[in-house]
């Protein structure tokens, strides 16, 4: 079957989309080393942040955050659990559900967020300024 100039356009435009996606990745991964986290470590512990300052200091289910940083609940999971062993995080059982668990941040979490945000908002910066 002939693939359309429409079909290879759109074919180009998202594997432009997942080369930045990896490049950014990759360069946070680097970036953030120097503060012992990866790219997905600083996003949980970034939208654990940006709730807290919403609501003062609310934690999130854990399928709640796994749906803000696009990781399976299995990988979210093992995430967690370093963050917590490094004391970033906090888990709790869920009040409303005792099945489930609740997600927060510590004191030191803060502290590790408040320090690697503005590199990596910088990276952000330099690797998506041409995309914008």
């Amino acid at each position: 079957m002939a693939v359309t100039k429409s079909e290879q356009a759109l074919v180009e435009q998202w594997r432009g989309v997942l080369s930045v996606h990896a490049r950014t990745m990759c360069e946070l991964d680097r970036e953030l080393h120097r503060f012992g986290l990866g790219a997905s470590d600083f996003e949980v512990l970034d939208v654990l942040a940006e709730g807290a300052a919403e609501d003062g200091g609310s934690a999130f289910r854990v399928q709640e955050l796994a749906s803000c940083v696009h990781l399976s609940q299995s990988a979210l999971s093992r995430l967690i659990a370093r963050l917590e062993k490094d004391g970033l995080v906090s888990r709790g059982m869920c009040s409303e559900d005792r099945r489930g668990v609740r997600v927060a941040l510590t004191d030191a979490g803060r502290a590790r967020h408040a320090e690697a945000q503005p590199l990596q908002r910088a990276v952000l910066g330099r690797m998506l300024a041409d995309r914008a």
